[in-house]
């Protein structure tokens, strides 16, 4: 008896524990609910679209969408035995910082039955680049979630016969009319995700224009106050940081003609300063992206007593080994005078990224910096979209001067804000962004900036001004 009451036990914590790791379970199954997510779920149309600005929640209801019909448990539609579908990204790296993370999410790991890497450890599917996930369907058999990148051609799209496509963020359209005759002959879903920033496309024309007037397509416009998880007071802190042409495509998910810099609130003029002697107690950390064909940038930052940060050496250097760069971090910072520990070592933030290891090193990018004496912090805060918002809080001006200043020196930093630009789809051209990651490192490290001290009366300020001489003078009889 005793054997089975513990079984019973075991199978009820078991069954906790998934429960408690269900994210499909949690969605939009509360007393708050997303409206427009379920309204893109309900509706029985084959070519649907949701056009939202940022955190409207639209990759969301993309991703649960596959996980539904890989599972074969569309709560709206009738479900197959098996399906076959891609998720379709603009590239790799985003497909895997941002698609396929979002079905990892709402993929419990007991109805994974097989997971094909492209890139990077099975066992760590979430750092490296997934080519297809075998997932159990609740009807018996398996179901297949497929990753493709727009930047793999036309040609990687074409041959396969599937139930459905997912474009995270606008395709090109050669792409997504590849993908069309995919699903045509089992017909198949067409669904996108998207805040259209390239302008006026064939997505305007033909999905939202509709001008072949095809009755089965479906959009919705989604924006943050769409979004019950989102706050009133993150939201104010999002529209702080836009301009009005950016609010139209990144809050309210419009078509527009364009988008322009990413940080236009950068002025030359302003916050690059030429370098001085930096006080010993300015020093704060050095923040590194890592590379090796790639550069490796690095910079160090330092921080005075009105919480302005000073960034004030660079070292950028591309197709070099670790050997290298920890040495030439190490004799900048013996250059400077910066700070080490007992021992001589320094310390430093890193990409998250730098923490694994690949399948052709038997040691991380961290263990080779640890090793040469570089102490390196990979637990980095790398939201995106928050670490942009964070570096406008700095370099915008409410008070008449920012927050940030740039050594004339670091002149890749310089250059690389000079000519960030938003690109397709929801994230920034990913081009020239070394630097600006690794100060998004460092910027999202810092607490968040409250507001200043009130005035000082002049009474306040005339006893300081009587202290500070009279400190003075002591120090004369000294």
């Amino acid at each position: 008896m005793r054997d089975i009451v513990e079984k019973l036990l075991k199978v009820e914590a078991e069954m906790k524990k998934r429960r408690a790791s269900d994210e499909l379970a949690k969605y939009n199954t509360g007393e708050i609910r997303h409206e427009k997510q379920l309204a893109f779920h309900r509706s029985d149309k084959r070519n649907r679209w949701v056009f939202g600005g940022n955190r409207s929640g639209k990759t969301e209801c993309g991703a649960v969408e596959c996980v539904y019909m890989a599972r074969g448990i569309h709560p709206y539609r009738e479900n197959r035995r098996e399906t076959c579908g891609w998720v379709v990204s603009l590239s790799a790296q985003v497909q895997r910082d941002v698609a396929q993370k979002k079905i990892l999410k709402y993929l419990r790991r007991d109805w994974i039955e097989e997971i094909v890497m492209l890139s990077g450890r099975r066992d760590s599917p979430e750092s490296g680049v997934i080519d297809f996930i075998r997932v159990k369907n609740v009807f018996g058999g398996s179901s297949l979630i497929g990753f493709k990148s727009c930047d793999q051609g036309r040609e990687k799209f074409q041959g396969a016969s599937l139930d459905f496509v997912w474009f995270d963020e606008e395709p090109p359209k050669d792409i997504y009319e590849e993908c069309r005759m995919r699903v045509f002959d089992r017909r198949g879903d067409i669904f996108g995700t998207m805040t259209p920033l390239k302008g006026l496309t064939f997505v305007y024309e033909e999905i939202y224009m509709n001008r072949f007037n095809d009755p089965e397509i479906w959009y919705e416009f989604m924006e943050w106050n769409d979004n019950p998880y989102l706050s009133g007071e993150e939201i104010g802190a999002l529209e702080r940081v836009l301009s009005e042409d950016q609010l139209e495509s990144r809050r309210y998910g419009r078509f527009s003609s364009g988008a322009g810099l990413v940080y236009p609130e950068f002025d030359k003029r302003v916050h690059v300063i030429e370098p001085f002697d930096v006080p010993k107690e300015w020093q704060d950390n050095i923040s590194i992206d890592p590379g090796l064909n790639n550069p490796l940038s690095a910079h160090w930052y330092a921080v005075d007593y009105d919480d302005n940060v000073y960034v004030v050496y660079e070292h950028f250097a591309a197709g070099r080994d670790v050997d290298y760069h920890a040495s030439e971090i190490k004799r900048i910072c013996e250059r400077i005078g910066w700070q080490t520990d007992a021992k001589g070592r320094v310390r430093a933030l890193i990409d998250s990224a730098a923490k694994q290891r690949t399948l052709a090193g038997v040691k991380s990018v961290c263990e080779l910096f640890y090793e040469r004496d570089i102490l390196v912090n990979p637990d980095v805060d790398k939201d995106l979209f928050s670490g942009i918002a964070r570096v406008k809080s700095y370099l915008r001006r409410d008070n008449g001067l920012p927050n940030l200043y740039i050594f004339s020196s670091c002149v890749n930093l310089i250059r690389e804000l000079k000519s960030y630009f938003w690109g397709s789809g929801d994230l920034p051209r990913k081009t020239d962004d070394h630097c600006l990651d690794e100060m998004r490192y460092y910027l999202m490290s810092r607490p968040k900036k409250i507001q200043p001290p009130p005035i000082k009366t002049v009474i306040q300020m005339d006893k300081e001004k009587r202290i500070r001489r009279a400190m003075r003078r002591g120090g004369e009889m000294m």
